[in-house]
């Protein structure tokens, strides 16, 4: 399969970069709001228009300097060079501005096929303005409108002749990786802010590929990157921080927070990131909450552990907090590390596929119905209303990800949530579940002379 090509869309600020990289990858997977700013670390998806596919990346844009603007130049930098293709976006409302200019100046020089997009044209007057590009002397512009998709034909004519015939009309399913794909674990990054995930992130991938910085919420997307431990394929997600939804005001960090949450619901294993000076407060055991309600693996990575100095008391406050706020997965894996240093990265990955293959875990019919039958003489269901023991009849697990029975019974409902925690807690015990959700539910079994005695009448 030949390599896909890739293209990178750069320019200033909110001149629609990454609502032209939403319309290439056919869904709202970077985040588009009206302040300026919003992308800061490169973005990448697989793209098509007509019958060309092709890698897309988007890049944060181009701001006066400042520490963050210039970390985030370097990261457009590592997309132009890349890229086999470059699309410079303007905004066709406004004026050319010395920072177009000085983009433009740098695209020239570069040995690779460059291209003009004037954006936001959807009215004629629009269409107009863009003549102002020709100044920046990379040629015809192609008026488009990456929010109406207008302009997208002459775009695709203009690609075309960089897509021999034999690279068109691939079937983008067969270069992507799919959530069916089997071989490829998720991996979502998730905590607080600041705590240290996009560090954590660059140090598994062995560059700096995610902003850092010491201010809080320099990650905004949700941001996907593939790659390889071990032999072991991953897709590796870092996000936004989580505050409490109290404390979100601002529309921009709404949108952000609901990025990350999307990006955990999707995810197999989660790893959520605490600070080990201020390990699991409130907000941390609501996000790890979160990832159990989800049916997720979970694991607790404790941050700048090389910070610590009284390692023992702060293990022990930490086991003790989980105790008595995360019983719902007895055993979670718990990571001392440090994302600046690397210590304990390989332990952490370790955890993670032990953690992921726990998660896929299958208990036989047979087995779970000796089981049963063991431990409901060991400690009998309670009596029900009518004086007899609630049956237990049968017992299946209908699923994975994660483990999942049901157990059939002619009087479920009055079975209490003590004695459902009293069977979780003997299958994770039994069949080495430790560490992740457990879900078990009762079903009324149906009476077989109920529908003899209907047909008799």
């Amino acid at each position: 399969m030949s390599k896909l090509k890739t293209i990178a869309v750069v320019g200033r600020t909110n001149v629609g970069k990454s609502t032209l990289f939403n319309r290439f990858v056919g869904k709202k997977q970077a985040i588009v709001h009206d302040m300026p700013g919003v992308t800061r670390d490169r973005k990448e998806g697989i793209a098509a228009l007509s019958d060309i596919c092709f890698r897309v990346i988007d890049t944060a844009g181009l701001e006066t300097k400042t520490a963050l603007s210039k970390a985030m130049w370097e990261q457009t930098q590592k997309a132009i060079d890349e890229a086999d293709i470059v699309l410079m976006v303007v905004d066709a409302r406004s004026e050319i501005n010395p920072l177009d200019m000085q983009l433009a100046q740098d695209l020239r020089r570069l040995d690779k096929p460059v291209f003009l997009l004037a954006n936001k044209c959807e009215a004629k007057e629009q269409y107009l303005a863009a003549t102002e590009a020709y100044r920046l002397g990379l040629g015809d512009p192609i008026a488009v409108s990456a929010e109406h998709g207008l302009g997208m034909l002459d775009l695709y004519q203009a690609l075309l002749p960089y897509f021999p015939k034999e690279e068109r009309g691939k079937n983008i399913s067969k270069n992507t990786q799919t959530d069916a794909d089997d071989n490829v674990l998720k991996l979502a990054i998730v905590g607080r802010p600041n705590v240290g995930k996009s560090t954590l992130v660059n140090q598994l991938l062995g560059q700096e590929r995610m902003l850092t910085g010491p201010e809080a919420g320099v990650t905004r997307d949700a941001i996907s990157i593939p790659f390889e431990w071990r032999g072991r394929k991953v897709m590796l997600t870092d996000t936004a921080g989580l505050r409490k939804r109290a404390k979100i005001t601002q529309s921009l960090e709404k949108i952000s927070a609901a990025d990350s949450r999307h990006a955990l619901n999707f995810a197999q294993v989660v790893v959520v990131v605490v600070d080990a000076n201020t390990p699991l407060e409130t907000q941390d055991l609501t996000v790890a909450r979160k990832v159990v309600e989800e049916g997720r693996a979970l694991i607790l990575a404790v941050n700048k552990w090389d910070t610590i100095k009284n390692s023992a008391v702060v293990k022990n406050a930490i086991k003790e907090r989980l105790h008595d706020s995360l019983q719902q997965v007895k055993g979670l894996p718990v990571v001392y590390i440090s994302a600046k240093t690397g210590q304990g990265m390989d332990l952490l990955m370790k955890e993670v596929f032990r953690i992921y293959n726990i998660w896929n875990k299958r208990v036989p019919t047979a087995k779970l119905n000796l089981w049963l039958k063991a431990m409901t003489e060991a400690t009998p269901p309670p009596l029900a209303s009518n004086g007899r023991r609630i049956p237990m009849k049968y017992m299946t697990q209908v699923n994975t990800r994660p483990p999942t029975f049901v157990i059939f019974s002619s009087n479920p409902d009055e079975l209490p949530e003590s004695y459902l925690r009293y069977l979780s807690n003997g299958l994770r015990k039994d069949y080495g579940l430790d560490g992740i959700p457990i879900r078990i539910s009762m079903r009324k079994r149906a009476n077989p002379y109920a529908e003899k005695g209907k047909k008799k009448n």
